[in-house]
């Protein structure tokens, strides 16, 4: 069976997570936010009282990890996301985590898998890619919405704030930056409710599979 593998890449808050999941219902894929790895690598170094900035300790936890720790509620937190991009900058956070991710990709019938670098690094010969976006104030305020419902209190100005700081970052990293890939179909969602961002990513995916099979 040939494995079908949608990468779908983006900053934070573009929506790219929960058009990651749409699709693998729509397409019956397993899907994996690969965000989550790094914010899992973030909470737990900070846990054991190790430093972000230690990439020989961040490295150590990342080779460690397991799918079941992605299930911690506190990755989900405003915190956990800027751990994650103090240390997604580790060439050995992100080595370490590249066979898990590729693990995830190649099951049999394909994956989903949704991050900053999955077309340009971890799944270069995706078939299908997306590079999801939105501009830095739309985004704040869909994280800024996300985090007030799950009982934070937060400014939305802080979480801009926290947008853009991530997104200098993300870009600008030796290591693998946050950038689309040559042939990733971009899908810009700031004028888009979720509903049409997730058919409109279907309908991309769907062209993709199409020229696959085809292909097969």
């Amino acid at each position: 069976m040939g494995r079908f593998v949608i990468a779908v890449d983006g900053p934070a808050a573009s929506g790219k997570g929960t058009i990651a999941m749409r699709l693998g219902r729509a397409f019956g894929l397993p899907v994996l936010d690969t965000g989550l790895l790094y914010r899992a690598v973030g909470v737990l170094t900070q846990r054991a009282g190790e430093s972000l900035d230690d990439e020989g300790a961040t490295g150590s936890i990342a080779a460690l990890m397991t799918a079941g720790q992605l299930d911690d509620p506190a990755l989900r937190t405003r915190a956990a996301g800027e751990l994650a991009s103090r240390v997604a900058i580790h060439r050995r956070v992100r080595d370490a985590l590249l066979a898990f991710q590729h693990s995830f990709a190649h099951q049999d019938g394909g994956a989903i898998l949704d991050g900053r670098d999955i077309g340009t690094v971890i799944c270069p010969d995706a078939p299908a890619k997306l590079y999801v976006t939105a501009t830095p104030e739309v985004r704040a305020e869909r994280r800024w919405k996300q985090l007030t419902a799950q009982g934070e209190v937060v400014a939305y100005e802080d979480v801009l704030a926290d947008i853009r700081r991530r997104d200098a970052r993300d870009g600008g990293r030796d290591t693998a930056p946050m950038v689309a890939a040559p042939d990733a179909q971009l899908l810009d969602t700031t004028e888009m409710t979720i509903e049409q961002a997730a058919d409109a990513a279907r309908r991309i995916v769907e062209v993709a599979r199409a020229r696959w099979e085809s292909s097969q």
